[in-house]
């Protein structure tokens, strides 16, 4: 179901607006929005990985992409809740596939279950050449604003 846009509010619908910024840490990875789908629970984005960001192998290092599918799939449940909800992600579990390179990293996520107060979330990263390089799963708790 979603929301009403009288309802959107928070950083994630000025970033949408064109009214806002993310917060830090997603400023940080590069984070731009490409494509959003409030209906479903979808988003996809660009990070921009910096070379500070390299393992000692030359890509990003895995908590870095960790960092951006936690913001991707956090991105995609934001866009099903009204105004003043907020969803810590309780657990992410990662798996990396194949490198990834420093650079621009394009991702998406979606929200595969939603319940009352609990989420289940997915989302990818993928490599140039656009296989899959990191995967993720991730659930997070579903808090509403107190009066």
């Amino acid at each position: 179901m979603a929301v009403d846009p009288a309802e959107r509010s928070g950083w994630f619908w000025d970033l949408v607006d064109g009214r806002g910024s993310p917060p830090p840490a997603p400023t940080l990875l590069g984070f731009r929005l490409v494509s959003l789908d409030p209906e479903r629970g979808a988003v996809e984005a660009t990070f921009e990985a910096q070379p500070e960001f390299a393992n000692m192998m030359g890509g990003v290092q895995g908590g870095f992409l960790g960092a951006m599918l936690d913001t991707l799939v956090s991105s995609a449940l934001l866009a099903l809740l009204p105004g003043g909800h907020f969803a810590p992600t309780l657990e992410l579990s990662l798996k990396y596939l194949r490198p990834v390179p420093i650079g621009t990293v394009r991702g998406t996520g979606r929200v595969l279950h939603r319940g009352g107060t609990v989420a289940f979330l997915a989302g990818e990263l993928f490599d140039p050449d656009g296989e899959v390089a990191t995967a993720a799963t991730a659930t997070a708790r579903i808090v509403r604003p107190r009066p």
